[in-house]
């Protein structure tokens, strides 16, 4: 029998080749990672969890006797050699983090990099700079993506991340390859696409961030699956707007007012519970100097703007989840990185984290509130894409995913 905080096995889900489906004993083998970190103004990583979270396929490569090749972009370089963009400080990291050399190649295409390909012994790590140096990356150029290839015996895709995009490096390659997921992105479908084609009940999805317009796939997949669904964050006072409420200056997006109507109705209709703030922190700023009040959502006074939910608003989610046996996050409560507007994220964080369920938390900024609230290690899967996960959990196939290599059994 399945427990609630167990996923569905990956094969289960998705039939594609896994990394654990090839020999490459002796291979070469091409990881497309997703090394996409965070670097202050002194090109130091301030947050390696990417890194960290595929070193399960790194190692295994390693442990099989391949040779590792791994690529990765970071940031936006548009095309061109950018020093700031460079992954000299992820080969740096990655030399602390499986203690051994890394060598690191100054291109990711080329007689020079071929050179150094040709040189590896079993076991040996090379990583390639910025695939995103060239714009035949983001322009999935086969011309680019067969020079890629030609670096590899196999193609293996651990950038859960960068699934979603159509890139040289995502899909391209995967046309003169044997492609198979890393155990990074199969953990992610596991946990994700596990979550919303076959969830433990009850089910209930939290819902935040800034916009509607980004979630409503999701809120229309959710549909026939969920039982409750709780919106907070900027996006829950397009909502409260739309249901004929005062919201002052707080963020709203007029043109999604009737879809916002739309969805409440449907899911209403449903019979699913649908939960909205009932208080909210209000300023008229976010300078040092600003003044803080906490008042019911239908009291917003003009010209004030909501930055947070309120104690009553966490205290109803909060019961809203008592009896969950699966929870979806994704997007934060309000304003968090604003020290005065954490508590909303923060507390909810603590009630998904305290909860005796199966935990889901997907996308960039609610991944930092759960780290910045002190309790990642008390969720059950905390995702590392942001788009690639919306797009899965609105009932997208990935691309990235849909280019690899069919399971035959």
């Amino acid at each position: 029998m399945r427990n609630h905080l167990d996923p569905i096995p990956a094969k289960d889900i998705f039939n594609k080749l896994t990394i654990e489906d090839l020999n490459i004993k002796g291979k070469r083998v091409f990881i497309r990672a997703d090394f996409n970190v965070p670097l202050d103004d002194n090109l130091i990583i301030t947050d390696d969890r990417r890194i960290r979270s595929t070193l399960p396929t790194i190692n295994y490569a390693i442990d099989e006797g391949a040779k590792v090749i791994l690529s990765s972009h970071l940031g936006r370089p548009k095309g061109k050699v950018d020093p700031k963009f460079s992954l000299a400080p992820v080969a740096k990291r990655l030399k602390r983090l499986l203690n051994k050399e890394v060598i690191f190649a100054p291109d990711c295409i080329g007689g020079q990099v071929e050179n150094l390909v040709s040189k590896m012994n079993n076991g040996d790590v090379l990583l390639l700079e910025n695939l995103r140096f060239h714009p035949e990356e983001e322009k999935n150029d086969e011309e680019f993506a067969r020079s890629l290839a030609k670096l590899a015996d196999v193609y293996v895709n651990d950038a859960f991340g960068a699934a979603h995009r159509a890139h040289a490096s995502i899909t391209g390659i995967t046309k003169y390859l044997p492609s198979a997921a890393g155990f990074l992105l199969k953990k992610e479908i596991e946990y994700l696409r596990g979550a919303i084609d076959n969830p433990i009940k009850p089910f209930v999805a939290i819902l935040g961030g800034a916009k509607v317009s980004g979630k409503i796939g999701v809120l229309e997949n959710l549909v026939g699956k969920v039982d409750k669904v709780i919106v907070g964050g900027g996006m829950a006072f397009t909502f409260i707007k739309a249901m004929g409420y005062e919201i002052g200056v707080s963020l709203v997006e007029d043109s999604m007012l009737e879809t916002a109507e739309r969805i409440r109705i449907k899911l209403k209709d449903n019979k699913i519970k649908f939960y909205l703030p009932v208080d909210c922190v209000i300023a008229e700023h976010t300078g040092p100097d600003n003044v803080i009040k906490i008042v019911p959502t239908q009291e917003i006074p003009k010209g004030w703007k909501a930055y947070d939910i309120g104690p009553a608003s966490v205290k109803l989610f909060s019961e809203a989840l008592q009896d969950a046996k699966t929870i979806l996050w994704n997007g934060p409560m309000g304003m968090f990185e604003v020290d005065a507007f954490t508590r909303g994220t923060f507390d909810i964080a603590r009630a998904v984290a305290d909860a005796y369920a199966m935990t889901i938390v997907g996308g960039g900024d609610t991944d930092l509130a759960v780290h910045r609230a002190g309790v990642s290690n008390f969720i059950t899967f905390i995702s590392t894409g942001g788009g690639a996960s919306l797009q899965l959990l609105e009932g997208k196939e990935l691309p990235g995913i849909a280019a690899l290599t069919n399971r035959e059994d």
